[in-house]
């Protein structure tokens, strides 16, 4: 699957292509959760998850989440690392 947001990155930070996924979900201790719609480039640090979707929209999600969702393209990976 081809991106369609090219990512701009002057950090220090290394991205992977999540453009297989429709969505992510966080689910917090208080059984909160915070939905991303179309991601695309994911980098992980010691803190927390850097995440650009589709829209270019960026969001740090600092790490405190006990579970992750996300959802597959059909014709997609469903895990890409």
């Amino acid at each position: 699957m081809e991106n369609k947001i090219k990512l701009k990155n002057k950090s220090d930070y290394e991205f992977i292509d999540i453009s297989s996924e429709i969505y992510r979900i966080y689910i917090f201790d208080s059984q909160k959760t915070f939905k991303i719609d179309k991601p695309v480039w994911l980098a992980i640090s010691k803190t927390g998850h850097r995440i650009l979707n589709e829209e270019g929209l960026c969001y740090y999600i600092p790490f405190g989440w006990i579970a992750l969702q996300w959802q597959s393209y059909d014709d997609s990976y469903h895990f890409v690392k």
